[in-house]
């Protein structure tokens, strides 16, 4: 690769940002980069919805970021490279990201530091990056770079994958029988923790040969025997393309555990939509969903959604309450697949590629994470909720900064354990590991605990007590830290970022004009009970608008047996069918014209529910309080008023 282009630097300064969009050559010595560059503001929800392909996507890059970029302003622009700052491609898993950089001409990217998701479609895309800031100066100095230098940096599967040209041409000889195992598979027996032990007993050794390591270490890369793969409409029509052209007609290894979610676009033609929404979104969706209902016909996958054979809801709910069991793996084309972690499983999201790879093979790459282990204690006192204690944890510099890094493809997950989850539900708890992802990291996993003994038993009538993965007495961490929970404040997210952590009572002088419970993070029945136990007896505040999106068919259902449902629509909200909804700008409680919004969902990405507007993240209790008052509100004041 040799500059023939012009160089994009992502910095926090929109002057000097477009100041290079208009041509301009301006020096950013010294200047800050916009911290988290998230794959919202590289191809926004809407975009997303009109293809996965470059050329499509490549006008739409960038588009709106800083406020500043317009339409084709990088594809127009000659640039060859982009420079970001920490926590590169933060956010969702959605592959297009990537595709809309090739889409606008962008050859190399060079980041502080990646995030895991992005990291890895950048690899199964053959897409060269590198967090080597002195790779500029030689490019610009005029040198002729070697990309395959920058994979040569990598660990070993990524090098074997970028060597065979991409993640779909490394499996495809593998299914052939040409390539093995790219890591050591006679290893020793050492004490491992929930997660280490979750990858090393489904970690694949070579055809023919029985599944499992003795033991797996932080930084390894192996492939690892998937219990469930899924994917929704957003992603499916691209894993398929992707598949076809890899593996054509072949058969998907074990369609039984595979299943397509209709969600993310089932509510954007609700009557409360914007049409400027429904005009922009609604066809191509309409088109994409389309794509996904004729894949799981041609290849046998079940399919959920409204009036499909299974029943709709949040993939991510729905494979809680019907799918995940302890001991799993789970990946699912979507960033919030932690949330099944929440049964002492080890869930995560994948990029399309992955996923072709994943229907074709039956096995999905990890990279072994570094291990944190959250030991929560305390009584929250039935007034904090797992919302603010994880906005509490992800806002921390240790996991903000990513203080758990030492090379830019680690990784890191948190385990959660100790007597403080006890007093929780599934429900609750899935918040917890739902939310993993906002903070950098891979997953988060629940150690054994009641909680998950007494849902399996009660939702399926099975007994997991045996199943449980346990960590073994002497485990490493790379860090143990004790919550106490008597001291974590009430919190919230503030605008741009879930880690943007900070105290609500320093913010209960925000207005607040739009209130969202919603989605696999705050659409639960346990949610919308502690959302209604605020509201029952009061009024909505003059000028809040309210939405309420169950997160699954029988969430619903159970809500409306209680009189939950009835008594937000007596109240005035507006209650939806479960979906995704305005968690990603596709349906009602997308913020209008100067609103702010208090919303329980977990990302407030700038225009992320698909309208301007500052949105700051709350629990369904602050949310419900907030559209009692009109200002961002603790629950716990609302009798003193």
């Amino acid at each position: 690769m040799k500059l023939t282009g012009r160089v994009l630097h992502l910095v926090e300064d929109p002057s000097l940002l477009r100041a290079q969009l208009d041509g301009a050559t301006v020096s950013v010595e010294g200047a800050a980069y916009v911290y988290g560059v998230n794959t919202d503001a590289m191809i926004s929800g809407q975009a997303c919805t009109l293809g996965y392909t470059g050329e499509i996507l490549g006008p739409w890059f960038l588009e709106n970021f800083q406020d500043v970029v317009r339409y084709e302003d990088v594809r127009n622009g000659g640039f060859q490279v982009i420079v970001g700052g920490d926590a590169y491609g933060s956010g969702s898993s959605r592959e297009v990201a990537v595709v809309a950089h090739q889409g606008a001409g962008i050859q190399l990217v060079v980041a502080d530091s990646f995030q895991r998701i992005f990291q890895e479609n950048m690899v199964y895309g053959g897409v060269p990056f590198t967090t080597d800031r002195a790779v500029l100066a030689r490019l610009e100095a005029g040198e002729e770079l070697d990309v395959r230098s920058l994979f040569a940096e990598l660990p070993p599967f990524f090098r074997a994958v970028a060597a065979e040209g991409g993640l779909l041409a490394y499996g495809a000889k593998l299914l052939r029988g040409e390539l093995g195992p790219a890591y050591e598979v006679a290893r020793s027996a050492k004490p491992m923790n929930v997660v280490e032990k979750l990858i090393a007993q489904r970690a694949w050794t070579g055809a023919g040969q029985p599944e499992g390591l003795a033991s797996v270490n932080p930084g390894d890369q192996v492939l690892c025997r998937a219990a469930f793969r899924g994917m929704h409409e957003y992603t499916a029509g691209m894993v398929m393309a992707l598949y076809g052209e890899a593996y054509g007609d072949a058969p998907l290894v074990n369609p039984e555990q595979i299943a397509a979610f209709e969600d993310h676009f089932v509510l954007i033609d609700h009557a409360t939509v914007p049409e400027g929404v429904k005009r922009a979104r609604l066809a191509p969706a309409m088109q994409l969903t389309r794509e996904m209902v004729e894949a799981c016909e041609r290849f046998g996958v079940r399919l959920h959604g409204p009036g499909r054979p299974y029943k709709p809801g949040v993939c991510h709910r729905l494979v809680v309450e019907d799918y995940a069991l302890p001991g799993d793996i789970i990946a699912i084309t979507d960033s919030h697949t932690p949330t099944a972690g929440v049964l002492n499983a080890f869930a995560f999201g994948v990029g399309s590629t992955a996923m072709a790879f994943a229907l074709r093979t039956g096995l999905i790459p990890v990279t072994v994470p570094k291990v944190v282990r959250i030991e929560v204690h305390g009584d929250a006192q039935g007034v904090l909720s797992p919302k603010d204690l994880i906005l509490h944890l992800i806002g921390d510099p240790y996991f903000r900064e990513e203080q758990w890094r030492s090379s830019p493809t680690d990784t890191c997950v948190i385990e959660l354990a100790g007597p403080g989850l006890d007093q929780w539900s599934v429900d609750e708890l899935s918040v917890l590991t739902n939310m993993t992802v906002e903070g950098g990291l891979m997953t988060g996993v629940v150690a054994p605990c009641k909680p998950i003994i007494d849902f399996l038993r009660d939702r399926r009538g099975i007994d997991v007590t045996d199943q449980l993965v346990h960590p073994d007495e002497g485990a490493t961490y790379e860090r143990v830290i004790r919550v106490d929970l008597a001291t974590v404040p009430l919190t919230v997210a503030t605008p741009g970022d879930s880690r943007n952590r900070a105290a609500l009572a320093d913010h209960t002088a925000v207005a607040v004009h739009n209130v969202v419970i919603a989605s696999c993070t705050g659409g639960s029945l346990a949610d919308l009970r502690a959302a209604a136990a605020v509201l029952r007896g009061r009024k909505l505040h003059e000028g809040v608008r309210v939405t309420v999106t169950p997160s699954s068919a029988d969430v619903a259902t159970a809500a409306e047996a209680e009189g939950l449902l009835d008594l937000f629509r007596e109240l005035g909200a507006v209650v939806s069918e479960p979906g995704c909804g305005s968690c990603i700008g596709n349906g009602p409680g997308i913020p209008l014209p100067g609103e702010t919004t208090a919303s329980t969902t977990n990302r407030n990405f700038a225009r992320r529910m698909g309208a301007p507007g500052p949105v700051y993240l709350v629990s369904p209790a602050v949310a419900a309080a907030s559209a009692v008052t009109g200002v961002l509100t603790d629950p716990g004041t609302l009798a003193r008023r």
